[in-house]
């Protein structure tokens, strides 16, 4: 009997869309991350031929001004690249006039032109519902695909229903939940580190790894964004979504193919082994903090509860700290640790694999071997890797050094590929409508948990290193080696 053939890669979707539909045009959103990032495209050639823009919004705009809207969008937050072009790419947006949840208003936006659309939902959550409702009473050309950004819902019971209404409107293959966090070039390089090199996958497991750290760390404070931040918080913001994104690549087990199916499936799997948190648990391993007062490094920054548009009795927090454990034969007993914070002393943004020591040492005379270290910068793009090796004088004598590999920046921005996936009908890279629901479904007893007041909710001064109690080394300084990519 012949051998079987190898699995053979599913072509990629072919289909490419030519106009994008953004509701909430005239929103911040838009005005930071969407209309940039489309400019810098086009700065590229990147943007298909004959691509338009349709802006949907409530302001009583004619097409002259929201023009001028995209132009000065453009000036303020895009690179140099996307600001040479701003003027060029304004003259491919129009504009209509209405409400989100109005179909009339998407039915004239469609009108414009024909073919599929891309419908960007750059809304509030709380319109989501509303705007989808509208997307199923228009109706969608074929080929069309839909955009949503988080946060999806805000437990497991309302992304369970989201993902129900997101039903009505389009399939599953053209719904793009977007997490930026997955088209960083470092996030990415994961998958080339573990799956294209024979020295990692073997000894990617319980046998060989101690621990893992997923960390986020910046020193920005709330920068206005109070009024989403106090609904949201450190937990929802950034552990539910994009470091639960990046555990699943980490933990996942070698896909067959990087196919959309393929690649999510892995990543299902993982979500799906997390154990729930129990209560213990989460008393137990488990940080909650939020700043007080102090000086970050720009400038001085008031008491979390002083800021604008904070409630202090929500008990918010802006650092939030879990350990989680994935229940399977690859990592059982492997505790993965998930922190982000604001306001802290040093931006520190990694994924650090902590790999257990040798058995034995055979070097002898006090000798120390330091275990193996790998740390995969988030921002920057870099890698490090600790080794041992015979110093300087003696044979016997161990030192500790260090590999580093520092990446070229991405040409693209991370909001750039996102637009791009989505105009190419490729939905790899988003969230499928099971991952968001296993995310809420992990996250969602230590949300309760710390909603009754467990663990109690510390504090930390602005531009210190955190609260105490965090996983931290000695006097609340960063353990080993994980200052490497500190600014």
């Amino acid at each position: 009997m012949s051998p079987s053939l190898p699995p053979q890669v599913p072509a990629r979707p072919s289909v490419t869309i030519r106009r994008m539909i953004v509701l909430g045009a005239g929103g911040d959103l838009a005005a930071r991350l969407i209309l940039p990032g489309l400019a810098g495209l086009f700065s590229l050639g990147k943007l298909p031929d004959g691509f338009r823009l349709v802006g949907i919004d409530r302001s009583e705009w004619d097409g002259d001004a929201f023009r001028a809207r995209v132009l000065a969008a453009i000036t303020e937050h895009g690179d140099e690249k996307a600001v040479a072009v701003a003027g060029e790419f304004a003259e491919l947006c129009s504009y209509v006039h209405g409400d989100a949840g109005d179909p009339g208003a998407l039915t004239a936006a469609l009108a414009t032109s024909e073919g599929p659309a891309v419908i960007y939902l750059a809304l509030p959550p709380q319109v989501f519902a509303a705007a989808i409702g509208a997307i199923a009473a228009a109706g969608l050309p074929e080929g069309s695909a839909v955009v949503i950004e988080k946060p999806f819902g805000h437990d497991l019971e309302s992304a369970q229903e989201l993902n129900a209404l997101l039903a009505t409107a389009a399939p599953e293959s053209a719904i793009h939940r977007v997490d930026h966090f997955l088209e960083k070039q470092t996030v990415q390089n994961v998958l080339g580190l573990r799956f294209a090199n024979r020295i990692f996958e073997p000894i990617w497991n319980r046998e060989h790894v101690e621990k893992v750290e997923i960390i986020w760390d910046e020193t920005l404070a709330l920068e206005g964004r109070a009024n989403y931040y106090d609904r949201s918080g450190a937990l929802r913001d950034m552990i539910q979504n994009h470091l639960l994104q990046v555990m699943a690549l980490v933990a996942m087990e070698p896909p067959p193919t990087l196919h959309e199916r393929d690649l999510r499936d892995r990543k299902v799997d993982v979500l799906r082994a997390v154990r729930t948190p129990s209560d213990a648990e989460v008393a137990a391993e488990t940080v909650r903090a939020r700043y007080t007062a102090g000086v970050a490094k720009n400038g001085p920054v008031p008491d979390y509860t002083a800021e604008s548009g904070v409630d202090p009795a929500k008990g918010t927090e802006t650092y939030a700290e879990v350990t989680l454990r994935i229940d399977n034969w690859r990592w059982a007993g492997v505790p993965f640790i998930l922190r982000s914070g604001k306001a802290l002393g040093d931006t520190c943004q990694h994924v650090a694999i902590h790999f257990r020591p040798v058995p034995h040492l055979t070097f002898d005379h006090g000798a120390r071997a330091e275990p193996n270290l790998l740390i995969i910068g988030l921002a920057p793009d870099r890698l490090e890797l600790s080794v041992n090796i015979n110093g300087h004088g003696d044979m016997f004598d161990l030192e500790e050094t260090t590999l580093v590999a520092e990446l070229a920046p991405q040409e693209i921005s991370a909001y750039g590929k996102v637009i791009l996936d989505v105009l190419h009908s490729d939905p790899t890279l988003s969230i499928r409508g099971d991952e968001a629901e296993e995310s809420w479904r992990i996250v969602e007893p230590i949300m309760d948990a710390w909603a009754a007041g467990t663990p109690a909710i510390e504090e930390y001064p602005a531009g210190s290193p955190g609260p105490v109690g965090s996983f931290c080394g000695p006097e609340g300084q960063p353990p080993r080696k994980l200052t490497a990519f500190s600014s």
